[in-house]
């Protein structure tokens, strides 16, 4: 047996973290001496606390290890599928300080140009367009902002499963309109939408008109850049609002390989302010 400093010293991990990871149960020793109260740690545990240490190095909480190393299931079984889930989160993060990192070099580049860092808004394309009626069938909720991702793909799986079934035409690319007048922590009144040929039980008439139309090409973390520049454009020509805010999503989110190859169009209706004088 080793004792907590020698296992300790060993593993490379404070007795004050050995002493709460056994409070929480995530690793015990396998004796405690009654008189002194010294604590000592078996030989086949260093693994475990090599294994723990593994985990956390992947970023696993404390409580998912402790549920890893409790779980009935196969170990091999369990670990595949918690660390392939815990690679594509690594994945995203990856992408997420690659796309910051890419922006801070433009802004830096900016700046040494004598650029302003907001300067890249004016690369944003904005258009005065008129888009004709479409027949869309859609499914309309309320949908938090974690949950978008999930509900994108349960919601036109639906509705692609019903093109099927009912035989229609689909007759432009999948779109999502945004009918909440605020973003609102307790969820967006959101409807996922394709619009199809013919006019049938479940679809509905859509009438965008007049709308600002701009291509996004790669992140959709830049849509708040284009609703900027949309919305300064209408106050700029004098338009405002007259309908839901909508994306048409050209490509497949999620058959693209990188972000760089996703387009989205982005339409703002909207209609001439009428003049007080």
């Amino acid at each position: 047996m080793l004792s907590i400093g020698e296992f300790s010293n060993i593993c490379k991990v404070s007795t004050k973290t050995l002493r709460y990871y056994a409070e929480i149960g995530l690793i015990m020793p396998v004796e405690i001496n009654p008189e002194n109260g010294y604590r000592y740690y078996s030989i086949e545990q260093l693994e475990t606390m090599l294994f723990i240490n593994r985990l956390k190095s992947y970023k696993f909480s404390l409580e998912e290890i402790k549920t890893i190393l409790e779980s009935e299931e196969s170990m091999d079984e369990k670990l595949y599928l918690v660390l392939t889930k815990k690679r594509k989160e690594m994945e995203k993060q990856v992408q997420d300080i690659k796309r910051n990192l890419d922006q801070l070099n433009d802004d830096i580049s900016n700046l040494k140009q004598g650029k302003s860092m907001m300067s890249y808004l004016e690369d944003i394309d904005v258009r005065l367009v008129e888009v004709p009626k479409m027949y869309l069938l859609s499914i309309r909720k309320m949908v938090l902002e974690y949950e978008f991702a999930e509900e994108y793909g349960n919601c036109f799986t639906d509705l692609f499963k019903k093109i099927n079934n009912d035989k229609l035409t689909m007759f432009a690319p999948p779109m999502v309109l945004f009918h909440s007048p605020e973003f609102t922590p307790f969820g967006l009144d959101t409807e996922f939408a394709i619009p199809v040929k013919e006019y049938v039980t479940g679809t509905r008439d859509f009438n965008p008109g007049l709308c600002l139309k701009t291509v996004l090409y790669g992140s959709y973390s830049n849509l708040s850049s284009v609703y900027t520049k949309q919305r300064e454009w209408a106050e700029k020509e004098g338009y405002e609002s007259d309908n839901a805010l909508y994306e048409v999503y050209v490509t497949d989110p999620s058959q693209v390989q990188k972000e760089s190859e996703l387009i989205t169009e982005i339409y703002y209706p909207v209609k001439k302010k009428v003049s007080n004088n």
